[in-house]
């Protein structure tokens, strides 16, 4: 129609075909591997003849599934959508609350990190438990992805009417961009994950009315991911 407005469609997110693909294949290489598992271990308990080993081995099936149900809905939250309900917490409690949650959800690598706090009486309009989750996404994919020597440091501050976390991870080399970091979903393939952790940080930042960004800085071989959120 003539003098329409253009359509901004610069909030949409830009998927390319060949990263669904990839995508696609990495998840039917995972799930046929576990069920691949599920059926040698059917095949190996109808050669079984006392009953003991059959009920372990039965047990041991059912863990197998339990994994694999869990593995989908782990995928399936990261794919959902961000509903919440909000409300007034403590930025000093939470910063408490999520350094307890990290110990509990990292106990071999919890000891790996420096925590630098400064957040006073100030006070978030937040969904804990979801926020958690971003905190925590965050932190497994640092401990995941090229770690070099040295601590995490994780430094909570509050300035202008908003909180601050950065994340400080020690990296020697680091090639990838930081332009739309956490808005290239399915970009990073691995065994078991599929490039959807920092997308969902970002989702669950931008939902409480905060915002994600990252910077490399080569001299000191760090990379910085910062998230902010309003008072």
């Amino acid at each position: 129609m003539a003098g329409a407005a253009p359509d901004d469609r610069s909030d949409l997110l830009s998927i390319r075909w060949s990263d669904a693909v990839r995508f696609i294949r990495q998840l039917i290489h995972d799930l046929r591997n576990h069920l691949n598992a599920i059926e040698l271990q059917s095949a190996y308990i109808s050669e079984l003849e006392r009953t003991e080993n059959l009920k372990a081995e039965i047990n041991r099936l059912r863990e197998m599934i339990s994994g694999l149900t869990f593995a989908l809905q782990k995928l399936s939250r990261k794919l959902g959508d961000v509903k919440s309900d909000l409300i007034s917490y403590p930025a000093s409690d939470f910063v408490e609350d999520l350094r307890k949650k990290i110990a509990q959800e990292f106990p071999n690598n919890s000891g790996e990190i420096t925590w630098k706090i400064e957040v006073s009486d100030a006070v978030l309009n937040i969904a804990p438990e979801l926020l958690q989750e971003a905190f925590i996404e965050l932190f497994a994919n640092a401990f995941r992805h090229d770690r070099d020597e040295g601590a995490l440091v994780a430094k909570v501050t509050v300035d202008k009417n908003q909180f601050i976390f950065t994340l400080y991870e020690p990296k020697e080399r680091f090639e990838s961009s930081t332009v739309n970091w956490g808005r290239e979903p399915l970009r990073n393939i691995s065994h078991g994950h599929y490039g959807l952790g920092l997308n969902r940080v970002r989702i669950i930042i931008e939902a409480h009315g905060g915002d994600m960004h990252a910077q490399y800085d080569a001299k000191s071989a760090t990379l910085a991911t910062t998230l902010t959120l309003p008072l």
